[in-house]
């Protein structure tokens, strides 16, 4: 049976509204993520020959613009294609979507149905927003965790094989979590850099290994910022 590695890309930096947690903001890489985008598909391109591995043409994204655009950027280096999909999303806050962090706490207090917010809301694996269509950070993780599964299981098994997937720190942190490549205590204490790959490999006996890549170190206290 072939290697089947997964390629895990954080996206470019991007023109993100300041102090807004929001997965959904629809802004673009900056001059620097573009850079991020490209240092990525330099990185995968050495990693690929060195091997000698098969790299799998289809990337997978989120349906954010930064990181359709940083799959784009991979996917023409590469000569490869990409395709879109919710399920890589970044946490969802629902109906507060693109609110500053300000503004939803008004929103709550304001609310009668709903106590005032906690405070480290945002960097709380298990909270969830009382809004329609919010998520916490652990089921966005397993919402990208499933998708990994599914989509590495499905490479055939002849050839050692890299699949890239591009999305956000947060849902990745906490998808490596399901998938048995973090304890819960890391998830607070790491982050991603931008553009630079961790690969996973899917073990014949369905467990996963941290291979290669590394995570980044987070700042005692930083606020959370995807």
């Amino acid at each position: 049976m072939g290697r089947r590695i997964a390629a895990i890309i954080r996206h470019g930096d991007y023109q993100q509204r300041e102090n807004t947690p929001s997965a959904l903001q629809p802004y673009p890489l900056n001059a620097a993520g573009k850079k991020h985008a490209e240092q990525a598909a330099l990185t995968i391109g050495e990693w690929v020959d060195e091997n000698g591995w098969q790299l799998v043409p289809e990337i997978d994204c989120s349906e954010q613009l930064r990181a359709w655009q940083t799959a784009e950027i991979i996917a023409t280096t590469l000569n490869g294609s990409l395709t879109s999909f919710q399920t890589l999303s970044e946490r969802s806050v629902g109906a507060a979507a693109n609110l500053t962090s300000r503004e939803i706490r008004e929103v709550i207090h304001n609310d009668p149905r709903y106590p005032d917010l906690p405070q480290g809301w945002k960097s709380d694996s298990h909270f969830r927003l009382p809004l329609q269509g919010a998520e916490s950070l652990l089921e966005a993780g397993e919402r990208v965790a499933r998708h990994l599964q599914t989509r590495i299981d499905q490479l055939p098994n002849a050839d050692d094989s890299i699949k890239l997937f591009v999305g956000h720190g947060a849902a990745f942190r906490h998808a490596a979590y399901h998938l048995g490549l973090l304890e819960y205590e890391q998830i607070a204490k790491l982050s991603m850099y931008h553009g630079t790959p961790l690969l996973f490999e899917r073990l014949d006996d369905e467990s996963w290994s941290h291979l290669d890549g590394a995570w980044k170190i987070r700042i005692t206290g930083a606020d959370y910022r995807d």
